[in-house]
C-alpha cells in the first residue's frame, strides 16, 4: 500500500492505492474513492478561500489537474477538464521571469509504466527544479538519488519550446487536459522570441525611425545632422523585452499544467526520450505521442576562417553596430538584416550569387527590391562566386574588429563584421532519430505527411525541422491543429493545416508582402492563356514632399495575378510603406477565393496605398 500525492501545487489526493487497484481488479472501488477525494479537495479549497485568504496566495488552476491524482480508469474529469476552474493555493518561486513550482513528490510513484522498473521517489518533476539551479524548488525532490533508467509517463512529449511546440503543447494540455511535457534546451520561446521575429521587428523599428528622421527635414523639421544613435541602449531594452517574453511563455505553461525540462533530448527507444541532467545523470520520459519541434539553426559555409563571421543569431548579440559590414546571402534574412544596417548608417555590402536577391519571390519583387537597395546605398556584389578565405586581422568589437574577405576571383574586402545568411538547417543531429527510424529528406529535414505524421506511428514533426513554410504563425497553426487531431473530439480527428495561400511579409526597407502564387507559378499551373496580370507602380503620399531623386528611390509597387474566366485572385504581391499591416486583410480575401470583381466591388479607402488594390485596371 502507498499514498499518492497529486502532482499539482496545493492539491493532495489522500486515496490509498492497493496493488489490486493498480491492476484494475477494484476499479469500481477506486472510482467511488476518487469521487470522494474530488469532493473533499474542493471543500478544502472552498474552506481556504472563505476563511484563510490572508494566508494564501491564490492561483487559478484547471480542475482537470485533479485527474492526475487518480488512475486513468477512475477519472471522469477528462470530458470536461477544460471548462471548470477553482482557486487553490499555489506554492511557487519566480526567478528571472521563470516559475519553480513546489510539487513535493517525494513519495510519488506512477500507477503504470511502460518499463518494468518503477519511478524513483520525486523523479517526475525534479528535473524542472534543476532548470532553476540558483534557487532549488521547495519540497523533497530527491533528484540526486534518481535512477537514470527510470521512465516517467506522459500523454504528450514535445521536443522544443518554440512557437510551434508551445502552441501544440498548450492546445493538448489547456484544451484537452493531456499530461504534457516540454523539453527545451535553450531559452523558452525558441527562434522567434529570442533570435528571430521579435528582436528582428524591434530592430527594424529602430532602423525605420532613423529613416523617418531623414524624411523629417522635407516636412519642415530642423533635425541636426549629428543625431546620435545609441544602439547599446536599444539592445539592452530589446533584451529586457525578450526576457519578459521568456517568462510569459513559462508562466503560460505552468498555468496550464505543462511540465518543463531544460536540456537536450535524444531518442533511446521509439517512444522513450532521454535528457542529460546537470549532475551527470539522465532522466527518461515516454509517451504514446511525441512531437519533434526543434526548429532550425543558421548554416555556416565551409570556408577557411568562416568562424570569424557571425550568423543571424550572433547579430542579435552585438553590443554595437559595426561601421562596415558584409552580408552574404540573398534570402529574406539577408535582405532584412542588410536593410536594417544600411538604414542605421552602416556601410553595407551584400554578396549574392545572382543578379537579384529574394529569388523565390515574384520577379517584380526581385527586380524592384534589388534596385531599391542599390539606390539606397547598399553595395551589391552580384554574381559572386564565393570566398576563398576569411582572415581575422584584428579582434574586438565594433570598429575595433577587422576582417579580410578574399574571394575566389582574387578580390579582397576589409570589413568590421561578416554576417552569414546562407540558409538554415534542421536541428536533428543530436536527436538520434535513427533509433525510431524517422525518415529524412535529402536536405536533412524530417519527412511528414499532410497531418504532420512522420513514418513512425505516434511521432510527429512541425515547423522549421520539416522544411515546410518556415514561418512562426505556420508552426503555431500546425501545432494547434495537431493537438486537436490527437487529443480533441472525434469531429477534429482529421484536423490539418492548409499550406495554400499563406501570407508572408519580408521586413525589408521597404517591406514586401505576398500571398499565393508568383506569376511563373500561376502560368505553369493554369496556362498562359488563363492568366491575367494587373500591375501598378506609384509614389506613396508620404514621399510626396521629397525631391524627385528621393521619390524614385522609394517606389510602391503592386501586382494582382488572376486565373480563369472568373478572374480568381491566385497571387498578390506588394512592396512599399506599410505593407506589413496592409497584407493581412487581403490575405483573408485571397484565402476565401476572392475574384477581381470582389476586389473591384469594395469601396476604396482614400488616400491610402491599399486603395490601389481595389481600383486596379
Amino acid at each position: 500500500m502507498r499514498r499518492v500525492l497529486n502532482a499539482e501545487p496545493g492539491l493532495i489526493c489522500n486515496h490509498v492505492v492497493s496493488p489490486d487497484e493498480q491492476s484494475g481488479t477494484q476499479a469500481a472501488t477506486c472510482n467511488r474513492q476518487a469521487d470522494i477525494d474530488i469532493v473533499t479537495t474542493l471543500l478544502s479549497a472552498l474552506f481556504l478561500v472563505l476563511f484563510f485568504p490572508s494566508f494564501c496566495t491564490y492561483k487559478y488552476l484547471p480542475l482537470s489537474m485533479l485527474s492526475r491524482s487518480f488512475p486513468t480508469s477512475s477519472c471522469s474529469l477528462r470530458t470536461f477538464r477544460s471548462s471548470l476552474l477553482f482557486r487553490c493555493p499555489a506554492s511557487k518561486q519566480i526567478h528571472s521571469g521563470r516559475v519553480t513550482v513546489n510539487r513535493n513528490l517525494a513519495n510519488l510513484k506512477p500507477l503504470s509504466s511502460p518499463s518494468a522498473s518503477s519511478i524513483a521517489p520525486g523523479s517526475r518533476l525534479s528535473s524542472i527544479s534543476r532548470h532553476f539551479a540558483s534557487s532549488p524548488a521547495l519540497g523533497n525532490t530527491a533528484s540526486s538519488t534518481m535512477a537514470p533508467v527510470d521512465v516517467q509517463q506522459y500523454d504528450y512529449i514535445v521536443l522544443g519550446g518554440g512557437s510551434g511546440g508551445s502552441g501544440s503543447a498548450r492546445r493538448a494540455a489547456g484544451w484537452y487536459g493531456a499530461k504534457t511535457l516540454i523539453v527545451e534546451s535553450g531559452r523558452s520561446g525558441g527562434t522567434c522570441v529570442n533570435v528571430g521575429c521579435v528582436p528582428k521587428k524591434m530592430t527594424w523599428n529602430f532602423a525605420t525611425i532613423n529613416e523617418t528622421l531623414e524624411m523629417g527635414k522635407h516636412y519642415g523639421y530642423d533635425i541636426p545632422k549629428d543625431v546620435k544613435i545609441n544602439y547599446t541602449q536599444f539592445k539592452n531594452t530589446r533584451d529586457a523585452v525578450i526576457k519578459g517574453l521568456n517568462g510569459a511563455y513559462e508562466r503560460n505553461w505552468n498555468r496550464e499544467g505543462i511540465d518543463l525540462v531544460h536540456g537536450r533530448a535524444r531518442f533511446v527507444e521509439a517512444k522513450v526520450i532521454e535528457v542529460a541532467n546537470e549532475d551527470g545523470s539522465v532522466s527518461r520520459f515516454t509517451a504514446p505521442n511525441i512531437l519533434i519541434a526543434t526548429g532550425g539553426r543558421p548554416n555556416i559555409p565551409k570556408v577557411p576562417g568562416a568562424e570569424h563571421g557571425i550568423t543571424s543569431d550572433g547579430f542579435f548579440e552585438l553590443e554595437e553596430l559595426p561601421p562596415k559590414v558584409a552580408v552574404v546571402g540573398a534570402g529574406y534574412i539577408a535582405v532584412e538584416l542588410a536593410g536594417v544596417m544600411n538604414a542605421s548608417d552602416v556601410e553595407t555590402h551584400m554578396f549574392i550569387r545572382g543578379e537579384h536577391f529574394l529569388r523565390k519571390f515574384d520577379p517584380m519583387v526581385q527586380k524592384t527590391m534589388t534596385d531599391r537597395y542599390d539606390a539606397a546605398g547598399v553595395k551589391l556584389h552580384r554574381h559572386h562566386s564565393g570566398f576563398k578565405e576569411v582572415q581575422l586581422l584584428r579582434d574586438g568589437k565594433g570598429k575595433d574588429r577587422l576582417i579580410k574577405l578574399i574571394s575566389h576571383d582574387g578580390s579582397e574586402l576589409e570589413v568590421n563584421e561578416l554576417l552569414w545568411a546562407v540558409g538554415r538547417a534542421p536541428e536533428v543531429e543530436d536527436l538520434h532519430i535513427d533509433i525510431p527510424g524517422i525518415k529524412l529528406s535529402s536536405s536533412g529535414h524530417i519527412v511528414v505527411d499532410e497531418y504532420q505524421n512522420t513514418n513512425v506511428e505516434g511521432v510527429y514533426a512541425i515547423g522549421d525541422v520539416t522544411g515546410q513554410a518556415e514561418l512562426t504563425p505556420v508552426a503555431i497553426a500546425a501545432g494547434r491543429q495537431l493537438g486537436n487531431r490527437i487529443f480533441g473530439p472525434p469531429e477534429l480527428k482529421h484536423s490539418k493545416l492548409s499550406y495554400e495561400n499563406i501570407p508572408t511579409v519580408v521586413f525589408s526597407h521597404p517591406e514586401v508582402g505576398v500571398t499565393g502564387l508568383t506569376e511563373p507559378e500561376a502560368r505553369q499551373r493554369y496556362g498562359d492563356d488563363k492568366i491575367k496580370i494587373y500591375h501598378t507602380k506609384f509614389t506613396n503620399m508620404y514621399y510626396s514632399v521629397a525631391p524627385p531623386e528621393e521619390k524614385a528611390k522609394n517606389p510602391t509597387e503592386m501586382k494582382l495575378i488572376c486565373a480563369g474566366p472568373q478572374e480568381k485572385v491566385v497571387g498578390l504581391h506588394i512592396l512599399g510603406l506599410g505593407v506589413g499591416e496592409m497584407l493581412q486583410g487581403f490575405g483573408v480575401a485571397v484565402k476565401m477565393g476572392a475574384t477581381k470583381q470582389d476586389f473591384d466591388s469594395c469601396v476604396a479607402i482614400h488616400p491610402t496605398s491599399a486603395e490601389e488594390l481595389v481600383t486596379l485596371r
